[in-house]
């Protein structure tokens, strides 16, 4: 189980420097702490399950997921797929021996959860704010003993945005003290779109770090007041200047125990999603400039590649390691890096016990319903920009109307797989899109049986990601496609079409068994995914 043998992002040089993106991997709305010399990583998950990605790394530039923070998504409604809702931007801090982790759910409120181990079991969730439309919270300690939390406000929801706001709490984050205060108005300081906040004091200000002007045109701005309650006096100090990097987005700063500073944000690149880049940063007049530094501009833009952080006095040299992608499958649990489309269930899937595969058990969904719609897809997230994916699954195991496969999930979506029906066992291709209304998505799709096939017992497919040449500038285009094989040297091509992004989440790709069950109560099969290769 790991990377053994497969491609995957590597972004140290293996020189003392790096390049960005550090991580070309939809962890989006990614915040960061250091503890001691050890750096966590919390991302978004919406409404994928286990929920909230924690990575850590040891440079800032290699990362690995060490767990999750939630292992299902609060509410019942989760038990089905509701694309673009769910986990938001979450924060991490730590305080007095404990790290914390904020939630944002736009439809239901905040909650916290926490720990002492991070690589162990965190607490129930336990919502600290119940309503609509306050989002992007993050905690922070005073030096008197109080607690705040700083939070912004999605327009979808509530009304209005580009406001934000700090509210006090009890200092153990169960409840929050008194009505919250808005203490920034970025529509009437050219600030629009302002989101995203986290909370820092240094040198006696109260700093707020908050992108503001869009996450595929905006910038970086930094708040700055002596009372925690403002007024704040604003600057921009990340601009994406002549550099392919747009927006630079939602992020956190951190130090080092060697001193310097650095500041982790994402950039927005459609179909993969919101992918992690590193600035360095520095202080000057008790402003942050974030990027590269040019004397005497009081804004950075971002770079492309530079020194990596220190790891001791004098050295910037630590192994090189990356998530995982691929998954051989022959471990007791499935990889950190498969989520569900939705929250899952003990009895989708059992791990070989000879240690070789994962047994996909095909569960019940209407006939009627899409594919992007069944909540036991799993999946993972692109980790390159162009790369194959490969898998092998059974089939001897099938049921009628069982229905097994490898599937794209986007706003634009797409699977290749095998029904079992009264005819035989039938090679279907799916291509199907979502829209919105009212925050929910409506899919329409289309499956096609392209031939029926003999009598096999095992099959191969393959789906592969492809850049194409943008049409806009910084806009980039992939090709999706799929192909098939009943031997696995001999592969035909069935379903192509272009990337798009799904709702504020990047395209991912996986497997899934389905049982298409109709009026009768039939019993389903099941499907051995043997590995799922990324090269």
């Amino acid at each position: 189980m790991g990377n053994e043998g497969t491609r995957t992002w590597i972004a140290d040089l293996g020189n003392g420097r790096y390049r960005n993106p550090i991580l070309y991997t939809d962890y989006s709305d990614p915040d960061v702490i250091r503890v001691g010399e050890d750096y966590y990583m919390v991302a978004s998950s919406f409404c994928n399950a286990p929920s909230v990605p924690l990575l850590h790394s040891k440079d800032l530039v290699n990362w690995k997921v060490i767990n999750y923070c939630v292992d299902q998504v609060p509410g019942d409604r989760y038990r089905t797929p509701q694309h673009g809702c769910g986990a938001w931007a979450p924060a991490i801090r730590f305080h007095e021996g404990v790290y914390y982790v904020f939630i944002p759910m736009p439809d239901e409120g905040i909650f916290e959860v926490h720990t002492t181990d991070p690589y162990g079991e965190w607490s129930a969730p336990h919502f600290l704010y119940e309503g609509k439309g306050w989002i992007d919270p993050c905690p922070f300690w005073d030096e008197d003993g109080k607690a705040y939390m700083v939070n912004a406000f999605a327009k979808s929801r509530i009304g209005f945005k580009s406001i934000l706001q700090i509210v006090e709490m009890t200092p153990d984050c169960q409840s929050l003290i008194g009505e919250g205060k808005y203490v920034f108005d970025g529509n009437v300081n050219d600030q629009e779109t302002i989101e995203g906040p986290k909370l820092y004091k240094r040198n006696g200000y109260y700093y707020i770090m908050a992108p503001a002007g869009g996450v595929k045109t905006g910038w970086q701005t930094v708040l700055r007041s002596k009372n925690i309650w403002g007024p704040y006096e604003a600057k921009n100090v990340l601009y994406q200047g002549d550099t392919p990097v747009n927006g630079p987005h939602q992020g956190g700063w951190i130090d080092t125990p060697y001193g310097e500073d650095w500041f982790i944000h994402f950039q927005d690149v459609y179909a993969a999603g919101r992918i992690i880049h590193l600035q360095p940063m520095r202080w000057v007049n008790d402003w942050p400039i974030i990027g590269e530094y040019v004397e005497g501009r009081d804004y950075g833009t971002p770079v492309l590649e530079y020194d990596k952080p220190k790891v001791s006095k004098e050295d910037r040299f630590y192994p090189i390691e990356a998530p995982d992608a691929s998954d051989e499958f022959d471990g007791v649990t499935l990889g950190l890096q498969w989520q569900w489309n939705a929250n899952d269930c003990k009895e989708w899937y059992t791990m070989d016990p000879e240690g070789s595969s994962v047994i996909l058990h095909c569960v019940p969904a209407k006939p009627e319903e899409s594919i992007s719609d069944a909540p036991n897809l799993l999946l993972q997230k692109w980790v390159l920009p162009e790369f194959t994916a490969e898998t092998k699954m059974t089939l001897d195991q099938l049921q009628p109307n069982d229905f097994v496969g490898m599937v794209s999930m986007g706003m634009t979506y797409g699977a290749v797989g095998v029904r079992k029906s009264a005819k035989g066992l039938e090679l279907v291709k799916v291509l199907g899109s979502q829209h919105f209304s009212n925050e929910k998505s409506h899919p329409e799709d289309t499956d096609e049986v392209v031939a029926t096939l003999p009598n096999l017992s095992e099959i191969y497919f393959r789906n592969t990601v492809k850049s194409l040449e943008p049409k806009e500038e910084f806009v980039p285009r992939e090709e999706i496609s799929f192909s098939v094989s009943t031997d696995g040297e001999h592969y035909t091509d069935l379903l192509s079409f272009e990337s798009q992004a799904g709702r504020w989440v990047g395209v991912k790709n996986g497997v899934f068994a389905i049982h298409e069950q109709g009026d009768t109560q039939d019993p389903a099969g099941n499907t051995a995914v043997d590995y799922f290769r990324i090269f």
